[in-house]
């Protein structure tokens, strides 16, 4: 995948123009040939601060947004999480495909209503986050298949972002002058709105989930006012299809900490950032030092293969192109195949995320009732 967007002339249309549509857009601005028809947004101030920044045109309803695009375009539903499904089953319904921002839908019922009606008008439906098709991703996916660490036996995954409450939360704004939704952020929980992200390269590594066992709370009272009942922690152990076992943690409490970590027999593969595309991989040698057993302190980088894709500079605490997934989507349906993030794949990640966040304190034994293919790496 290059600059260039190729044979992608659907373009996109944005429903949505909040804190993340910006993200969006300053990551389709390095796709500089890919059409963007415009943005639908509900709250006709926002609207008019977001087509001014960006100078796109503005559509006064929903449906008008997806009339505007054509049926080799895809709709962008980057609304609040509560409105994800509504808003998908528009858009399905009148036969055009939809990237949803994560989570899919609220519910496996309406995850599922909404992939049975994209099926049965013969488009697609792809979910969030695009980030395991990211540099980052890929290249520690092609380090396990080569058995740089030997064979994988477990991995780790923090998604772990600090005492958010105390952040300073109210200064925290978009390009165009959105403000982050901290009350949205609490209410749908930091495992769905997070979970994906390393969830999502876990799958494209071993495969999906068969089981898992997980537990979830609430444990802050009080967040800034917000007092729902919505977990900001959460842990799971995961089983796959391939026999590995994997943990995953998310909270908005225990300190900054973005580390994926594949434990192999030869050493450990690692990544620090979940959010930085060009984040390095390194492979820490396991070894023996004066009668101890250790791993490299530093670790050999592993270098990323072919030209990659368009970086985009750090804006807050991600330096993620959101973009990604909308261009591999559009040269999915160009091409004619499923899109790697859709279908299948992205019911299953919907219902594992589901799982995590509703254990609850009690804990979870699950078996998962969907599962996908395995995923195919990016071309580069």
């Amino acid at each position: 995948m290059t600059g260039q967007s190729g044979n992608r002339s659907g373009g996109v249309t944005l429903i949505g123009g909040g804190f993340v549509a910006d993200l969006y857009m300053r990551s389709l601005r390095t796709f500089p040939d890919l059409p963007v028809h415009g943005v639908h947004d509900r709250d006709p101030e926002r609207l008019r601060a977001f087509t001014g920044h960006w100078s796109l045109p503005g559509f006064q309803s929903l449906e008008a947004a997806i009339a505007a695009t054509p049926p080799d375009g895809v709709i962008l539903n980057l609304t609040n999480p509560a409105s994800h499904a509504e808003v998908s089953r528009t858009a399905l319904a009148a036969r055009r495909h939809v990237w949803s921002e994560k989570p899919l839908a609220l519910t496996m019922a309406e995850a599922r209503e909404l992939a049975e009606l994209a099926l049965s008008r013969g488009v697609q439906i792809a979910s969030a986050p695009a980030s395991v098709l990211g540099e980052a991703a890929q290249t520690l996916i092609r380090a396990v298949r080569a058995g740089t660490a030997g064979t994988p036996r477990l991995a780790y995954a923090e998604l772990d972002d600090g005492f958010i409450p105390q952040a300073p939360l109210d200064a925290w704004q978009s390009e165009s002058g959105a403000p982050w939704p901290w009350q949205d952020e609490f209410d749908t929980g930091c495992t769905l709105e997070h979970a994906g992200y390393y969830l999502s390269w876990l799958i494209a590594l071993f495969g999906p989930v068969t089981s898992l066992t997980a537990a979830s709370a609430a444990l802050l009272p009080d967040k800034r006012g917000y007092t729902g009942g919505t977990p900001d922690f959460s842990t799971a152990t995961l089983f796959f299809t391939g026999g590995m076992a994997a943990r995953l943690t998310c909270s908005i409490i225990a300190p900054h900490d973005h580390r994926i970590r594949v434990i192999g027999d030869a050493g450990v593969l690692q990544v620090d950032r979940a959010w930085d595309n060009a984040a390095p991989v390194r492979f820490r040698k396991r070894m023996t030092v004066r009668r101890r057993l250790m791993e490299h302190p530093l670790g050999r980088r592993i270098k990323p293969e072919g030209k990659g894709h368009p970086k985009v500079s750090r804006k807050g605490a991600a330096a993620m192109n959101f973009a990604l997934g909308p261009v591999e989507m559009l040269r999915a349906i160009a091409a004619g195949r499923e899109s790697r993030l859709a279908g299948a794949y992205a019911l299953h990640l919907n219902e594992v995320t589901l799982a995590i966040q509703n254990a609850g304190r009690g804990g979870a034994d699950i078996r998962l009732t969907t599962t996908c293919a395995p995923m195919e790496p990016m071309e580069w």
